[in-house]
This record gives structure tokens, sequence and C-alpha cells, in this order.
């Protein structure tokens, strides 16, 4: 999906409805991952129905004001790593809040076969700290 451009399933042809309603789906969707689990940008997308569209998700969720209550550090990428920089306050944020609920990170990595969200994950491991190989 070009991030210009809106889903393509029309409610009522007009665009700028269209937005907001794609906009409040988005963040009614990231408001229930629950904590301990992570989702990524492009299955948030499609959940929201936006179809491919996670750098949508992506700009979105950087728009996010300061002390939002949503749960933007629970998105990750298609891989299960960190798309933010460790280096950064808001990279150094997301681990700390990651592994305060008990998510596994490995070299910048949360195994999606575990954590990820929705789904049926297996037992997530017991550990809560970030490891290095």
């Amino acid at each position: 999906m070009n991030e210009n451009r809106l889903p393509a399933n029309s409610i009522n042809g007009n665009p700028a409805e269209e937005f907001l309603t794609a906009r409040q789906n988005f963040w009614q969707i990231l408001a229930t991952v629950p904590p301990g689990r992570v989702t990524s940008y492009g299955r948030l997308a499609q959940l929201a129905g936006l179809g491919r569209g996670a750098r949508v998700v992506a700009r979105w969720l950087a728009q996010l004001p300061e002390g939002s209550s949503l749960p933007w550090h629970r998105v990750v990428n298609s891989r299960g790593q960190l798309s933010l920089s460790p280096e950064s306050a808001a990279g150094a944020e997301q681990r700390r809040r990651l592994l305060g609920e008990g998510v596994l990170i490995v070299n910048h990595r949360v195994n999606m076969a575990h954590f990820g969200w929705p789904g049926s994950p297996e037992q997530p491991p017991d550990q809560s700290q970030e490891l290095h190989e």
C-alpha cells in the first residue's frame, strides 16, 4: 500500500472519513496488544484494515504524543527486531518496558514464536533479562 493512500475498502467514498476510521481502528487494535506480547508493524496494519500499511503504522506510532498510554513499545518489525536504535532514548525505553513485561530480548530481537500476538505462543521463558551471544 502506498503510505499516502487509504485502504481500498471504501465505506462511503469520503477519503477524510475513511482516514479517520482507519486511524481509529489502528489505535483500538494497538490498545489491545497485551502486556508481555509483541506484534509487527505489518500485522498491526492488517488487523486495522490498512492492508500492507506497515509504513503508515510506523509513521503513526512516531506521531504519538509523549506520555501516551498506548503500548507503542509492543510493536517490532516482522523479524522480531526492535526497530528503534538501542542507543536512542526511545529505544532504551522500549527495551526497558518490554523487559519489565517479561519479554525476552536476545541480540535486539524478540522471539515471535514465543511472544508474538495475535496467536498462541509457546510458553515464554521465565527469564526477563537481555541476553547477548
